[in-house]
């Protein structure tokens, strides 16, 4: 059996995609028997879709590569702890364990919500956290800081007057 490490570099590659394509780059990966069955990374901002996360994409793949809703048996590796929206689906999903990188302290649904072991819902998830969570937490913060570079950029030309 491989290790976590092992996987979650395969999410960190999908965060790296998802930079580069302007998303945020957070990215995930599905595996089952020690077999990658799905790997996914943000597309909120090309699908316009507020629902496409790495997390909720990886198990629609996974799902239909499996021809079942239910995903008993798998892990999910993702690359930030994900936020309630994709812990609900990783739960109707019956995901048997989370892997995730860098903590969320403003949006993660373990940090705020213990969402993954309520003793309230049907299901609970085993949590592994901080799998190369530096890592994971410098590409977001990188990823963070251009944007504002950018945006700062952008603001200081628009402030000059024009002919200069």
């Amino acid at each position: 059996m491989r290790d976590h490490a092992y996987y979650m570099n395969i999410a960190l590659e999908q965060a790296a995609i998802a930079g580069e394509q302007g998303e945020v780059p957070v990215g995930a990966v599905v595996v089952m028997d020690d077999t990658v069955i799905a790997a996914a990374h943000n597309s909120v901002v090309s699908m316009d879709d507020p629902s496409a996360h790495a997390e909720v994409l990886a198990l629609r793949r996974a799902g239909a590569r499996l021809r079942n809703y239910r995903l008993t048996g798998t892990r999910l590796y993702v690359t930030i702890e994900p936020c309630i929206m994709c812990a609900g689906a990783m739960i109707h999903a019956r995901i048997g364990h989370l892997i995730f990188g860098a903590y969320d302290d403003r949006s993660g649904a373990m940090t705020l919500f213990d969402a993954f072991n309520n003793g309230r819902l049907n299901h609970r998830v085993e949590v592994v956290p901080g799998i190369n969570g530096r890592t994971a937490s410098m590409l977001l913060r990188d990823f963070f800081k251009k944007r504002r570079a950018s945006v700062d950029t952008a603001h200081h030309r628009s402030m000059m007057p024009s002919g200069t």
